[in-house]
């Protein structure tokens, strides 16, 4: 789209030059950077944006878990996580780690680098071992943000993390951040996130690409039908069906908003 950058599909860096990020990911959780991070930014999530989330109840507050949200902007890291207590480990393209400033505040607010356009084995090995950390990571099943205005075909990358760790799926569908784009215009929409029931497979030791394709394609077509359902029926009218078809089950929120 002509408000994007150009891709930049291939990072000239050494790999050994993101060694440190890794390092960091794998013995260190997230400190206060996550924290003032998240007092800065509520507050704009919720006011601006009139950001609410639907399925809370499906993540879990401890353990292991993967969040597989859609991707339009680059406000998606926050809008999958503000609504959450726990702290969301990123995975970020290694072009994201541009300058001093930003690479301190991913080193310390949880994010990791994936060097796209190359086999990077380093990324996965971290993502593992947050995981086994017991952590809560996000993944974009896309592996990058949509330019197309509509969802793109997950890669393979979640179905491997998924097979090779066993740990639950979490489908998410980020509706309305497709017109963040278009702050500097000074319109800003309403976002909803919605988090689907968690999804389990098998463990898989050494899974076939063909197998992680299917896995991340069954995830994200649960992420495709909520978000759907939310650009048609709109966010009370998904709130409404789930109220009608599963009962008590409702919409969780910080105590400062109504769903509208």
């Amino acid at each position: 789209m002509a408000d994007l950058k150009p891709q930049v599909y291939k990072d000239p860096r050494p790999a050994e030059y993101f060694d440190r990020f890794h390092e960091r990911s794998r013995t260190r959780e997230p400190d206060w950077v996550y924290d003032l991070a998240r007092i800065i930014l509520t507050p704009p999530c919720l006011a601006m944006y009139r950001l609410r989330a639907i399925g809370l109840e499906n993540v879990p507050r401890t353990g292991p878990v993967i969040l597989a949200p859609n991707h339009f902007s680059q406000w998606d890291h926050f809008f999958a996580g503000v609504f959450l207590r726990r702290k969301v480990r990123f995975m970020a393209k290694s072009q994201l780690f541009s300058n001093p400033v930003i690479e301190f505040i991913f080193r310390h607010g949880g994010a990791f680098p994936i060097r796209r356009g190359y086999h990077d084995e380093e990324a996965f090995t971290t993502a593992f071992t947050i995981l086994e950390r017991g952590g809560c990571m996000l993944m974009y099943p896309e592996g990058g943000r949509s330019r197309t205005g509509g969802l793109r075909e997950p890669r393979p990358g979640v179905g491997r993390i998924a097979l090779q760790s066993g740990v639950p799926v979490i489908p998410v569908a980020i509706h309305g951040s497709l017109g963040v784009r278009r702050w500097r215009k000074l319109r800003f929409p309403k976002v909803t996130v919605q988090y689907g029931e968690p999804l389990a497979f098998d463990v898989v030791a050494a899974p076939t690409r063909e197998r992680q394709i299917e896995v991340a394609m069954q995830v994200f077509e649960h992420v495709r039908e909520m978000y759907d359902a939310l650009e048609a029926k709109g966010r009370r009218g998904v709130i409404k069906s789930l109220r009608e078809g599963i009962g008590d089950r409702t919409e969780r929120k910080l105590p400062a908003g109504q769903a509208r």
